[in-house]
């Protein structure tokens, strides 16, 4: 009798710790109680749609078209490379830009089979149905950074050139040294850490992880992000210089977090198809150029990583910042030096 019962509550919490790891369906733009769609929008190859957003020149006297990649929480109202330069700079350089949600955020409807490999794709029939040639740049910062390395390893075809700023890095990659990847990783807060174990070990079990109020969550979803800025980062901060992205974080989010943020986490931190460590130099010819910009006191993207990966890769252009934090190109006149070592041949 004593088994029978311990097996019918042990069945119990079983099946109420997996109802709680299920999250909530997307709440789909455009469809019946959904969020309205408001922004311009392509279908994909699979039946989905992207939202994006055009800045700077029209695009069909533009002498440089760039596609730029959000970050974490963000969407296509937050392209900070062309919100951050003066509009004379765009102008006087020919610069298009234009920035969409990916899968899940804004107006993109998810994407539930998302991969390394789907957002890259993404990206290119953007290119095309916009019609922007057959090169074009890549521009991602932070987890939109990440994305960047996707694109080196499967349209590097379709590129002019790419940038990738304080990208976040996968502590998982092999090609990093297990002995620098973990001294990077426990450079983290204890809750980081955490909640990058599950979303890189146990995939599943992401969105209760991130939703249950038993232990702290990451920092970046508990809204408890002080200790995460440096002095430039909160020098940012003060002069109203990243208030746009906050002014749009619920938009970003409106379809649920399940498909947002927390596939992110899954898909940035989980295991990927291929190394970046392995990736091979696409414009062996000087055609173009690709660029790694860090600052030094980032506190969310452990620079020694960084520096390792600019050794391994002799080919990108590393630039690193002393005194940057995370917020990199928000600061004084950043946002138009990246964009014009990367447009602008020396």
């Amino acid at each position: 009798m004593f088994k029978r019962i311990t097996f019918i509550l042990l069945v119990g919490l079983l099946a109420w710790a997996y109802q709680a790891a299920q999250p909530p369906p997307p709440n789909i733009c455009g469809s019946p109680g959904g969020p309205p769609v408001t922004a311009p929008r392509i279908r994909l190859r699979d039946g989905r749609f992207l939202a994006y957003k055009e800045h700077g020149v029209p695009k069909q006297v533009a002498k440089y078209k760039i596609i730029f990649v959000h970050p974490f929480f963000s969407s296509r109202h937050d392209p900070i490379i062309a919100t951050a330069v003066s509009p004379d700079v765009i102008e006087d350089l020919g610069v298009y830009i234009v920035s969409f949600d990916r899968p899940g955020y804004g107006e993109s409807d998810p994407d539930p089979k998302r991969t390394t490999k789907s957002l890259a794709l993404d990206i290119e029939e953007l290119g095309d149905q916009l019609e922007l040639g057959s090169k074009f740049y890549v521009i991602g910062y932070s987890l939109g950074g990440q994305v960047i390395w996707k694109c080196l390893r499967y349209i590097p075809h379709r590129l002019a050139g790419a940038a990738l700023i304080s990208p976040v890095i996968n502590y998982w990659w092999p090609g990093l040294p297990a002995n620098l990847s973990s001294f990077a990783y426990k450079k983290q807060a204890p809750q980081d850490q955490w909640a990058l174990r599950a979303a890189h070990h146990i995939p599943w079990l992401t969105y209760w992880w991130n939703t249950q109020n038993f232990f702290p969550k990451h920092r970046a979803l508990s809204g408890k992000v002080g200790n995460t800025f440096s002095r430039q980062d909160w020098e940012n901060v003060r002069n109203a210089k990243v208030s746009g992205r906050e002014k749009h974080k619920e938009h970003a989010t409106q379809q649920g977090e399940a498909e947002s943020i927390f596939r992110d986490m899954v898909v940035g931190f989980g295991s990927w198809e291929f190394d970046p460590m392995d990736l091979q130099n696409p414009f062996a010819s000087n055609e173009g150029s690709v660029h790694l910009w860090q600052g030094d006191e980032d506190k969310l993207v452990p620079v020694e990583l960084q520096r390792y990966i600019a050794e391994k890769l002799p080919w990108i252009h590393y630039h690193e910042l002393p005194g940057g934090g995370h917020l990199l190109p928000a600061a004084d006149g950043m946002s138009e030096i990246i964009l014009k070592a990367l447009l602008i041949k020396e």
